[in-house]
């Protein structure tokens, strides 16, 4: 019943929009503030994390660790990159509710990177907020671009292929 009423009620999706411009003003703040500081480097904070694997009490599970250490310190560069536009990208794209259900699972990927690394801001509400926008569906984006944009790609793109998978019987 809760998730009918996120799907298909008209006044949820007006609260899912204030949530999903939030969440999105929230993004990309982050992204342009890394963009357009011109220091922000990865590597620290994932060599921070994996050091926080260790010791008396860790905050960073092993397994997490391995990772890091095994491929995101070697790409570091190629992560930095990731999260300064993937931050950027997905806030703009929550404001504008386009593609809104691909940017909100982008985004709480991030913010479980960022809590398995050891962060505990507001990464944590940003995950139960975004919960409400994947559960909501398309109703998350009613308000928004999506609601054009949803609607010509399935026009476009799905109908126009039925005719290739979908062959007329034919008459002997």
């Amino acid at each position: 019943m809760f998730v009918n009423l996120l799907r298909n009620n008209k006044l949820v999706a007006g609260i899912l929009t204030f949530i999903r411009v939030y969440l999105g003003y929230q993004w990309m703040t982050g992204g342009w503030g890394k963009i357009t500081g011109g220091e922000f480097d990865a590597s620290g904070f994932l060599q921070g994390a994996v050091a926080n694997a260790s010791g008396e009490n860790p905050t960073v599970q092993g397994w997490w660790a391995v990772f890091l250490e095994a491929v995101a310190i070697p790409g570091a560069d190629i992560f930095t990159f990731l999260v300064m536009w993937g931050e950027f990208l997905v806030g703009i794209a929550l404001i504008l509710g386009l593609f809104t259900n691909f940017a909100a699972l982008m985004g709480i990927m991030m913010n479980f990177a960022f809590l398995f690394s050891g962060t505990i801001s507001t990464n944590a509400q940003m995950i139960l907020l975004t919960l409400f926008l994947l559960v909501a569906g398309y109703n998350a984006g009613r308000f928004g671009l999506d609601r054009y944009v949803i609607p010509f790609i399935k026009e476009k793109v799905f109908h126009q292929n039925e005719d290739r998978f979908i062959k007329p019987a034919e008459t002997h």
